[in-house]
């Protein structure tokens, strides 16, 4: 039996002074490139010798660039950048009930459509290839994600009240089973089930939520242990905390995507490692809503794996994963004492291979190898905060920006080249969120 991968024939050469083919110094080569052939990376190697091998193709030459794998957001709302610093400052609870959910009664198709084009185009220019995004009129955060040529998971949120999609509950189930029919076998979009929190949904339907995931092997994901209110909360109202709510529902599994994961046990850290829990960490918006401080060195270290997301630009306000990875390696650092703690390579690889895992797509995603998507980014290092260059993963921790990024690749389309979009008009996209915003601030 024949298992090789079948890959066409070569499209398009990447090259650059470095390429991180990984997330550790051990992955540099030095003035090397990357073939990619439809939509996979075809190999990898020194530029001389892939010229020499194929001449005439198609070339992207960046002489200061590095190519690396695509930062993946493993926890966003894409079409929350309507809501841009609308309600800040505010704890989360109050900041959910008094003003978020209010707004979000506002929420069109059409204003969901718009605001993920205008996340999406964010994302892309700051390095991000593929982000997993929860939230409401899901079909229009997939079909943008189709449109522009981005890879997603993509889920609707559902909850015990209303929603200002769907409307009764019974109609989010069939609105769910829509979208798996839709999005079946689609070559950028995967969707997910969504149960919005412990404190939102019902011990039913998060085990009927459940059975829907299981059904369609799809990543069950959901905000969990955000902060000490939500436990709290759970504690009144089940007599267990979120984590062991979950567990004692008998939903904890590998297909599990836990957002946040603020306020964690050892012993719930060590329940979600037997489990294969995988977690999204949110530095950013956790310390904005004063949510507090996940446990990501030890969760690290008993094994979980730990991938890395903005959530959305209501809480952050960016979705810019290179500003994330730097708060996430400092913030840790600063509140252990322990400047050794999370450090730049393992950042990086929460940024790129760890929230590939985490999405269970780590045998397409994260890396750049023969056989994989082509996912990857080119930024320009010919600048004055770049220079000099000693550790690459250091410098994309502590130094790069994600304005840094120069070209995009996804799935082996070119989305991005010189700092210009190729798949959306930037532009227009901006001036109907401006139109939109005049609606939402009524």
């Amino acid at each position: 039996m024949n298992n090789e991968i079948k890959i066409g024939p070569p499209d398009l050469l990447v090259t650059g002074r470095y390429l991180l083919t990984g997330s550790s110094e051990k992955t540099i080569q030095e003035n090397s490139g990357v073939v990619i052939a439809g939509d996979k990376v075809l190999e990898t190697g020194a530029t001389s010798r892939l010229a020499a091998k194929y001449p005439g193709i198609a070339r992207i030459d960046e002489p200061h660039g590095l190519i690396m794998p695509g930062l993946v957001n493993v926890h966003t709302h894409a079409a929350m950048s309507c809501f841009r610093g609308l309600a800040d400052d505010l704890p989360l609870m109050q900041w959910l009930q008094e003003y978020i959910f209010p707004v979000e009664s506002k929420l069109t198709s059409e204003i969901v459509y718009q605001s993920t084009l205008l996340s999406i185009m964010e994302m892309i220019r700051s390095g991000t290839t593929s982000f997993c995004d929860m939230y409401l009129f899901a079909k229009d955060v997939a079909r943008a994600a189709s449109e522009v040529g981005m890879r997603a998971w993509v889920g609707e949120v559902l909850y015990d009240f209303p929603s200002p999609n769907y409307g009764e509950l019974a109609a989010g189930f069939a609105y769910v089973e829509e979208m798996f029919a839709e999005y079946r076998d689609h070559h950028l979009i995967t969707i997910t089930v969504d149960p919005h929190a412990v404190y939102t949904c019902s011990p039913e339907l998060l085990v009927r939520l459940k059975e829907t995931a299981v059904k369609h092997g799809a990543l069950y994901v959901i905000h969990l242990s955000e902060n000490a209110d939500e436990v709290k909360g759970a504690l009144e109202r089940f007599g267990k905390t979120p984590v062991m709510h979950l567990e004692n529902l008998g939903l904890l599994d590998d297909k599990v995507l836990a957002d946040h994961c603020v306020v964690l046990t050892d012993e719930e850290i060590a329940l979600l490692a037997a489990r294969g829990v995988k977690v999204a960490h949110c530095p950013e918006s956790n310390m904005k809503l004063a949510s507090g401080v996940a446990r990501v060195p030890e969760m690290l270290k008993a094994g979980i794996t730990v991938g890395l997301g903005t959530d959305g630009s209501a809480s952050n306000n960016d979705v810019d994963m290179f500003g994330e990875m730097s708060t996430a390696a400092k913030l840790h650092k600063v509140y252990n004492l322990d400047p050794t703690v999370m450090d730049a390579e393992t950042t990086v690889h929460m940024a790129t291979m760890g929230g590939a895992q985490a999405l269970a797509a780590g045998g397409q995603i994260g890396t750049i190898e023969s056989g994989k998507k082509a996912d990857l980014i080119v930024l320009d290092l010919n600048k004055p905060h770049l220079t000099p260059l000693y550790h690459v993963p250091s410098h994309l921790v502590y130094a790069a920006r994600g304005g840094d990024v120069i070209h995009s690749v996804i799935n082996g389309q070119v989305v991005m080249k010189n700092r210009t979009m190729l798949t959306m008009d930037e532009e227009a996209v901006m001036a109907r969120m401006r139109a939109i915003a005049d609606k939402i601030r009524v």
